[in-house]
């Protein structure tokens, strides 16, 4: 049977297009509000009595919501829907906004800062499961790059804001109002803008059509006829399957694959410690590593459509093996660096390739996650497959730390490169096992 019906038709990417403020929009203010709050929180903390350790420990409070906030997500999405998930998770996140700015204590500050990281959880899952049902498998890669492209665009943008805001008031607590004002105009967006659900496939209707265009992905371009999956999602779960159960259902990809993508995700965290801490040890500046950091993060922001691209043109893998062996390569490169006379240049040199391999792998752990989850209902497995995806991005900052304490910051480094590398390997070996891809 040859393919005759391309999913990703022009119809397809017009409706996503035309709709892309409402699909895109709320993620950006999020990840806008949020990115200019993350920067400060230690230094709130900080004022609020608390050490260095202790700021520290509050500001991983956000990642420790998040980790925690995952399977309730997929809970609360496979019950009420994304749109009001959403809005929900918006109108906690305005009081732990409140929280914040208003704390008389550590300890209430901490649990406020917990509260958002929990919300987090719950809109990035929203409208995670929304892409993975509504839009076509064809195109799906691009359109899930696109939506890592905005949190990276928040991330990247917010601490700017934060730095005019401190400038133009002078007080720390300028950036959480500021946040509060997204959350806002996120909860507005979402409520009164059109539904862009409505104006999608139905997913039973696009589950049929993306099955007739499934094939083992093999990380090359695919020709001929069509093949039938060896996918995970064979035997779905139906609607209203419980969190638990699926994750039992899906035990082996999650301990397969989800191992693999949660390696890739542990990588990506480490390259956000390991590189001022590289800096500082190698005798630069304060201001020569923050440009340092940044051009790497414009490198990495550059990219993030591109692996979109990449991924529905020619397989996933294309995008996901490039990405762990340039930053798995990058940081065992750079581990034997730190004694060399031209340190600072090579500092500079990987943390560019860091940031390339990083910009390379924009939306794969979305996209891969959308590939392999239950089609009719997809939510709960996606709850899993979030939790253990942030589960490696929380350890590895644990990792380069207790590493670097027993031993050295350059065996830490040559260590996460290392789980990079093993990580590839993974990816090699359960890609295409696993996951479906579209004729291009």
């Amino acid at each position: 049977m040859h393919v005759t019906d391309r999913a990703d038709s022009p119809t397809a990417r017009d409706v996503l297009w035309r709709f892309g403020p409402m699909v895109y929009g709320p993620t950006v203010l999020f990840a806008l509000g949020e990115g200019a709050v993350i920067p400060l929180i230690p230094v709130i903390a900080a004022q609020l009595g608390a050490d260095v350790a202790t700021a520290a420990l509050v500001a991983s409070a956000l990642v420790v919501g998040q980790l925690c906030g995952n399977i309730p997500a997929g809970w609360a999405v496979a019950r009420i829907g994304e749109r009001l998930t959403m809005a929900v998770a918006g109108v906690v996140s305005l009081g732990g906004v409140v929280g914040m700015a208003l704390a008389p204590s550590l300890g209430v500050f901490a649990l406020a800062v917990l509260l958002i990281g929990f919300c987090a959880a719950a809109f990035g899952l929203a409208r995670h499961s929304f892409m993975t049902t509504r839009v076509p498998v064809a195109f799906r890669a691009r359109a899930l790059s696109l939506l890592g492209g905005t949190f990276r665009l928040g991330m990247f943008v917010g601490p700017f804001v934060a730095a005019g805001l401190l400038a133009l008031f002078g007080d720390e607590h300028a950036t959480i109002w500021f946040f509060g004002g997204c959350l806002v105009a996120t909860v507005l967006l979402v409520l009164l803008g059109p539904d862009p659900e409505k104006q999608f496939l139905e997913p039973q209707e696009q589950t049929a059509r993306d099955a007739a265009l499934d094939t083992e992905d093999t990380g090359e371009p695919v020709t001929g006829s069509i093949r039938l999956p060896r996918t995970a999602t064979s035997a779905t779960s139906g609607p209203g399957t419980g969190v638990i159960r699926t994750m039992w259902r899906h035990r082996r990809v999650l301990s397969t694959l989800g191992l693999a993508a949660a390696s890739l995700s542990a990588v990506r965290s480490a390259r956000q410690v390991v590189l001022p801490l590289w800096g500082v040890s190698i005798g630069l500046d304060a201001q020569t590593i923050a440009l340092v950091v940044g051009i790497s993060g414009a490198i990495d922001f550059a990219l993030f459509y591109a692996s979109g691209q990449v991924m529905d043109r020619f397989g996933r893998l294309w995008a996901a093996l490039p990405a762990m062996i340039l930053m798995g390569a990058g940081f065992v490169a750079l581990a034997f660096t730190h004694d060399l006379p031209q340190a600072a240049m090579w500092f500079a040199m990987f943390a560019a390739v860091l940031g390339v391999g990083n910009g390379l792998s924009s939306g794969i752990l979305l996209t891969l996650g959308a590939d392999v989850a239950p089609k009719a209902d997809p939510a709960p497995f996606l709850g899993s497959w979030r939790t253990l995806t942030d589960a490696g991005g929380a350890v590895a900052p644990l990792l380069v730390s207790g590493i670097a304490a027993v031993a050295s910051l350059s065996i830490a480094t040559g260590m996460m490169g290392a789980i990079g590398l093993v990580g590839a390997l993974a990816f090699v070996r359960w890609v295409p096992r696993y996951v479906p891809r579209a004729r291009p």
